[in-house]
């Protein structure tokens, strides 16, 4: 069909819209004749019957990609008037000027055809309403979108095969540059070179990437960042645990050249960056270039970046830390095999550690493997360090110091090295306001307020310097002798308060592989086996603590004693012989409890809870009788009985306080004398009068 003949008067009373657009920037500026031909199309919607005012040029899309339409204001603005009904025609020079994306293009495509909207391109008039155009247009959208793939896949297969030989330029990270051949080297900056390598050494000693962030924030130390392709300009900042994790998982500081870590990709939720493990990078050539650490290093930075990361692994041993336990990262649980987690608590005045299994709790449900008391066990390992400790260990202990030492002179450096830069920013500030005009205050003005920031930060730059070396001064000549002395003694180097437990952990470490301990509750002790960094094996017993209830627990000795004593002595009778000794019962060491002492009432508490055998038991069992009982055996009145006990005729023993047994005479009882005392006491009399007068006579009297 005609070109004039799809054109009708309902098109020519809306506007023409020409749409321009080039993928880059640089084809802007150099393909000029594309433009040109894309500016030229206004003539072709004049020939066709719009005026010149009729004709909108969208032209604000130069230099965006086609690929989507997402970031394209320009051809937002025309599917928006589209929509709207205000077009008439939509010109472009090809279908890929519109679109290279099949979605943005048919959405066009189904719009301009529910608006009777034409599209026009170098190849003629479309009307997406009629079926052969449609399928034209649609076809012309389908190689426009290959023809971009095609163009992509060629120029990846370029890239990817200088990466191959690890040839193409990648952004470096901070420490590195170019240099004028294009090879990889050293940033010539000596104080972000020292940094870096202070930061490689901070962390192969203290074994994880939040302990070196600690570090660096106590030692007052900065490190080195700069922007992306931005090599000139590096500034010093406070080192975060992101910034830590980053340079220690970059492999270009190992010296290797690395390409395709990370995979980029859009998802619906907008992520489109995703992490690749090393065997899926599509480069890795390990010892390319110089690097401030070996390859190997690099491959156990990572190991123990992974160990620290597994929080409920089956077996982690973690890097030593400042607790008290130190056994920390190498106990191992005797029952299950897993590393036990360190709790403190704070009890009786005191913080406490225990060593506790509880993963298979916190990721099954299982119940607690063992909970073991951290004193005890640390205790007996220690002395067994202390044992065999030779003059080598000995050395090791010294080398620590050293390592100390080496470390406050490190960070020293590189605090000089801050200084100097401060120094010579101070001075570059000073010659630039010297050589101002005078007479030319504004600037004049900016360039010494300039240069008194700079002064001011070479102040506080040096500040930094003798507040840190005042904190961190070395061992002075007492501190060297008393150190001295002690490597005669480790038991006193190790038990020194000045050895920090991290420390002592790290000298641990050196020497011991793991600990295995296994609690054996019925015993009352724990096993513990020591494996050492050569093998040997050594086996220690410790005592486990007594729990809150066994501490306050009458001790067992008191208890056999109140068993003897119940004997031949009653419950305060006990009490007084127990308090003569200077025993006290159970619970009275405990806070607020004084000095408590047997009672009575205690005695008999003692032997109601051991169940032991009372004392009347014991009596009845060695045949004595109550005054009833031997009153009927003596054919007596019982208040004859009760006399006759008073005044030692009958022998009596207390199994209480106020109550008696009393022992049977035998072949040979008392024999009744017809006084009138005995009459008295037969006929039992019940008046006052008479008691007393029984109660008052005397055996003389009968």
């Amino acid at each position: 069909m005609n070109e004039s003949m799809k054109v009708r008067s309902r098109h020519l009373g809306r506007d023409a819209y020409l749409y321009i657009r080039q993928s880059s920037m640089r084809q802007v500026i150099e393909n000029v004749e594309s433009t040109k031909r894309q500016y030229a199309l206004r003539a072709r919607a004049t020939a066709l019957g719009w005026p010149e005012d009729r004709i909108v040029v969208i032209d604000c899309d130069q230099g965006e990609s086609g690929a989507s339409a997402a970031w394209r204001e320009g051809f937002q603005r025309l599917v928006t008037d589209v929509s709207m009904g205000r077009v008439g025609i939509v010109m472009g020079l090809e279908v890929s000027r519109l679109a290279r994306n099949s979605a943005d293009w048919h959405r066009l495509l189904e719009i301009c055809a529910l608006t009777d909207t034409l599209i026009l391109d170098e190849d003629g008039v479309y009307d997406p309403a009629h079926f052969n155009d449609r399928l034209l247009l649609g076809l012309k959208g389908t190689m426009s979108e290959a023809e971009l793939h095609v163009l992509k896949a060629r120029l990846r297969g370029g890239i990817l095969n200088k990466v191959r030989r690890g040839e193409y330029r990648c952004p470096l990270p901070t420490g590195f540059v170019y240099n004028e051949t294009g090879e990889v080297a050293f940033d010539p900056d000596s104080r972000v070179k020292a940094t870096i390598a202070y930061f490689f050494e901070t962390f192969a000693r203290v074994g994880s990437a939040h302990q070196t962030v600690k570090v660096f924030r106590n030692e007052g130390l900065s490190f080195p960042s700069r922007r992306r392709n931005d090599a000139a300009n590096t500034t010093f900042q406070l080192l975060t645990a992101s910034a830590a994790l980053r340079t220690l998982k970059n492999p270009r500081y190992a010296g290797a050249y690395a390409y395709g870590r990370r995979h980029y990709r859009r998802t619906t939720d907008g992520s489109k960056v995703r992490g690749r493990q090393m065997s899926d990078w599509l480069a890795c050539i390990p010892n390319a270039h110089v690097g401030y650490i070996s390859w190997d290093q690099y491959q156990e930075n990572l190991r123990i970046l992974e160990r620290n990361g597994q929080g409920y692994a089956l077996a982690r041993a973690s890097c030593p830390r400042e607790g008290a336990a130190l056994l920390q990262g190498r106990a191992v649980c005797g029952v299950c095999g897993r590393h036990f987690r360190v709790r403190y608590a704070d009890r009786r005045g005191k913080s406490e550690a225990w060593y506790v299994c509880d993963r298979g709790n916190g990721t099954a449900g299982e119940p607690n493997c063992q909970c073991v008391a951290g004193n005890p066990i640390d205790e007996a390992v220690g002395r067994l360090i202390v044992e065999m400790m030779t003059p080598s260990a000995i050395e090791t202990a010294l080398e620590i110091r050293k390592e100390v030492e080496g470390r406050r002179e490190e960070a020293d450096k590189l605090r000089c090295r801050a200084i100097e830069k401060s120094q010579f920013e101070a001075d570059l500030a000073q010659r630039r306001f010297m050589m101002v005009d005078p007479a030319n205050r504004l600037v004049a003005d900016t360039l010494e307020a300039h240069w008194n920031d700079k002064l001011r930060a070479l102040a506080a730059a040096r500040e930094e310097r003798e507040r840190a070396r005042h904190e961190e001064a070395l061992l002075n000549d007492t501190i060297e002798k008393r150190l001295l002395a002690m490597t005669t003694d480790f038991k006193e180097l190790w038990a020194d308060a000045s050895l920090s437990n991290r420390e002592r952990k790290r000298l641990l470490a050196q020497i011991v592989e793991d600990v295995t301990l296994m609690k054996l509750p019925a015993d009352g002790i724990t096993k513990i086996h020591i494996r050492f960094k050569g093998g040997r094996i050594e086996t220690l017993t410790a005592l486990n603590p007594k729990s809150s209830a066994q501490q306050i627990k009458t001790p067992s000795t008191i208890v056999k004693l109140v068993d003897q004593l119940l004997n031949d002595h009653i419950c305060s009778e006990i009490a007084d012989i127990l308090n003569e000794r200077g025993l006290r019962p159970g619970g009275s060491a405990r806070r607020g409890c004084g000095d408590k002492r047997f009672t009575s009432v205690r005695v008999r508490y003692l032997v109601h809870t051991y169940k032991l055998r009372s004392r009347y038991d014991r009596l009845r069992e060695r045949g004595m009788l109550t005054s009833k009982e031997l009153a009927q055996s003596l054919g007596v009145h019982e208040a004859t009985v009760l006399n006759w006990a008073k005044h030692g005729i009958v022998s009596r023993h207390a199994y209480n306080g106020h109550f008696w047994l009393y022992e049977d005479p035998g072949p040979n009882p008392p024999v009744k004398h017809p006084s009138r005392w005995h009459r008295l006491a037969d006929r039992a009399v019940d008046s006052t009068t008479e008691k007393s007068q029984l109660t008052h006579m005397q055996p003389e009297e009968v």
